[in-house]
């Protein structure tokens, strides 16, 4: 009975790509354009958070219908979904997080969650859970539904370490490399496959992020400083390269019924049951200790500064930002962008680095504060800037911050 399930599903096609090299670079490039593009649209063009949040909704629910209607993997459709889910994934959480107020540790919690919820639902209904056997449409509903809780996951929980915790993108990302490759010699060592990939594409959502903020973030701050529009460019165009590359060899394209049949071959319910509990008590304890660890870091580092003496005001000393906000109106009223640019980069890269601080002392002002930067950020990044209106949102800042 076996072997005939098996023989009629080999005559179905698998709507997933084949997990080759070009499956993670493609993978990584998403990510990273998903952070880009939804600063681009946000910032650039100036559509804010809503209006960002509801085009790319639009355009990934017109990308599903066409993946869902497809008879087989297509490599354009298929990817052109995963680069509208990344960039949409990221909005969810953005929006819990700004729009919404919930902290990190909410959102890191509640996608992780809604994931083990939709795996379970997912090997419930189907006994498995391989992307070698995504040839129904109900297997393909569970499949993206998952796709999308691992990029809104691995967006909370990246910028809980980079942010809130004060790790910035670089050590984050380094993190999360190491991880990646110990998953991946565990993998060569026994580890289950499907357990293995699932985790690991959670996790390249952050490493991403991190080479997106490493490409984006100016020279001065140890970045390349090509900014978000030239990244988003340029890794757009590395992913429509690489997809077409695979349009047309094919390298990608999983052999009808080879993916379950070997899959059914070497189940072992109980060894992948005591792995996923393994792995997941392991990350679950290294989390749970980075994260008091590094809590208890910063409020040392808090109560070092408030014993030092300074303001009283809600969030401390904030004249370097006040004298970066004045620079940033004295580059404006002189109409040279370029270099107001590069002080509106400034107080962004030492906004998100001070956020660890700032943050815990008064969560509403700081909310005030960071509002009022993304409005300056929207309006200096522009793609036709407005001298009046970048001089409001600049004296609105000050007005937050208050004079030192």
């Amino acid at each position: 009975m076996q072997g005939d399930t098996l023989a009629m599903r080999s005559t179905l096609r698998n709507k997933v790509p084949e997990v080759t090299i070009f499956f993670w670079i493609i993978k990584v490039l998403c990510t990273t354009v998903g952070e880009t593009a939804a600063d681009f649209l946000n910032l650039n063009l100036s559509f804010g958070l809503t209006g960002t949040s509801i085009v790319m909704g639009v355009l990934l629910a017109v990308a599903l219908v066409a993946q869902f209607r497809t008879s087989g993997y297509v490599a354009v459709v298929y990817w052109l979904a995963v680069v509208l889910i990344s960039i949409f994934g990221t909005l969810v959480t953005d929006n819990l997080t700004d729009a919404m107020g919930f902290p990190l540790e909410f959102s890191t919690l509640l996608f992780s969650a809604l994931l083990l919820l939709t795996f379970a639902a997912w090997y419930w209904k189907e006994r498995t859970l391989s992307i070698h056997s995504i040839f129904t449409a109900r297997r393909e509903a569970f499949y993206w539904l998952a796709v999308l809780f691992t990029f809104a996951l691995g967006t909370a929980a990246g910028d809980l370490m980079a942010e809130a915790l004060g790790l910035g993108y670089a050590t984050t990302g380094i993190i999360i490399a190491v991880a990646v490759a110990l998953l991946a010699v565990a993998w060569r060592l026994g580890l289950n496959a499907i357990l293995a990939f699932w985790v690991i594409y959670i996790m390249t959502r952050p490493l991403g992020a991190s080479l997106g903020d490493y490409l984006t973030q100016s020279k001065v701050h140890g970045g390349l400083g090509l900014g978000a529009s030239a990244t988003t460019g340029i890794f757009t165009g590395g992913i429509i390269l690489t997809v077409l590359y695979l349009a047309f060899t094919k390298r990608d394209v999983t052999r009808a019924g080879a993916g379950e049949a070997a899959a059914a071959g070497r189940q072992r319910p109980l060894l992948v049951l005591a792995q996923v509990v393994a792995v997941a008590l392991l990350f679950g304890l290294a989390s749970t200790e980075g994260y008091l660890w590094q809590s208890h870091r910063l409020q040392f580092e808090q109560q070092a500064a408030a014993a030092t003496g300074g303001s009283n005001a809600p969030l401390g000393d904030l004249s370097s930002f006040h004298a970066m906000t004045e620079a940033t109106l004295n580059s404006v009223n002189a109409g040279n962008w370029p270099e107001a640019n590069n002080h509106a980069d400034e107080i962004e890269y030492a906004w998100d680095h001070a956020e660890a601080q700032l943050k815990p002392m008064n969560a509403e002002a700081w909310s005030n504060v960071d509002d009022a930067i993304d409005e300056v950020l929207r309006k200096i990044r522009a793609v036709s800037p407005d001298q009046a209106s970048a001089r409001s949102a600049l004296e609105s800042l000050q007005d937050k911050i208050g004079n030192p």
